[in-house]
């Protein structure tokens, strides 16, 4: 799966800035809404859970508005592009059909460029979040430096559920009506709202099936608290993830040749 994106990868970038551009084409403030999108969703969570619901991340007294809406915001970034994934997968190939029916083309690195259009919405907040960090703490903890480790398996992850939900696509359109759904759930049984302090022993554990879970404490722990994560925890989400883009570039490729009589 690697060996072919790297052979095309000068229209895996093509394809990316179409879809960049195709996504803000007409719009005034144009890329700019990569950024602004993220603030005023971030704005209104921030006033409902902390000024409505009053909700503290953890109860020590030196906790400000500013800072429960990094904690929120690092959340919120890392599932976007979940949420990404999950929506546009189902219809790479149904809403590619010239490229299926006309031409000899690489289906597989449609993935590639989904993933790697959200990681640019996702690097836009992401720098927005160390300015914000910057005010803040006054600093960017060296741990930060892990955050391309921890992100790493997710994306990776993203790749074979985005080769999934493609070849799905094809067979059972259905698929792209629960994605939606599906990506709100595991927002709100992620950590992104909430600590994971908080919940029961024994759902403390169980949330971590959530494949969110996992890269979001991570990522808080290495970017706002400076403390290194759970290796063994990144050790056992990568031998999934990897298991994932395996298996989901394995099961795309073996259905694949059907596209063109479904579609």
């Amino acid at each position: 799966m690697f060996v072919q994106a790297w052979k095309n990868r000068s229209l895996i970038w093509q394809l990316l800035q179409r879809d960049v551009q195709a996504r803000y084409r007409g719009s005034a403030l144009g890329l700019l809404w990569a950024l602004a999108t993220p603030i005023i969703m971030l704005s209104i969570y921030t006033f409902v859970f902390q000024k409505v619901f009053k909700s503290r991340w953890s109860d020590t007294s030196g906790e400000t508005t500013l800072s429960f809406a990094i904690i929120l915001f690092l959340g919120l970034s890392i599932h976007g592009l979940l949420t990404e994934t999950l929506t546009k997968s189902p219809l790479l190939i149904v809403g590619n059909q010239n490229f299926v029916k006309k031409i000899v083309f690489p289906l597989s690195i449609l993935s590639w460029v989904t993933l790697l259009s959200g990681l640019v919405t996702f690097l836009i907040s992401f720098s927005l979040l160390l300015v914000l960090i910057l005010v803040e703490l006054k600093t960017i903890p060296i741990t930060a430096l892990l955050i391309p480790i921890i992100l790493l398996p997710y994306c990776l992850l993203m790749l074979g559920i985005s080769w999934i939900l493609a070849a799905l696509g094809v067979y059972l359109r259905d698929i792209q009506q629960i994605t939606g759904t599906l990506a709100t759930f595991l927002l709100f049984l992620s950590p992104v709202f909430y600590s994971t302090s908080i919940l029961p022993e024994s759902f403390q554990k169980l949330i971590f099936l959530n494949p969110l879970s996992y890269v979001v404490e991570a990522s808080r722990d290495a970017l706002i608290y400076g403390s290194l994560p759970s290796f063994s925890g990144l050790a056992i989400y990568s031998v999934v993830a990897i298991t994932v883009a395996y298996l989901g570039n394995y099961f795309f490729r073996k259905v694949s040749p059907g596209f063109a009589d479904v579609l």
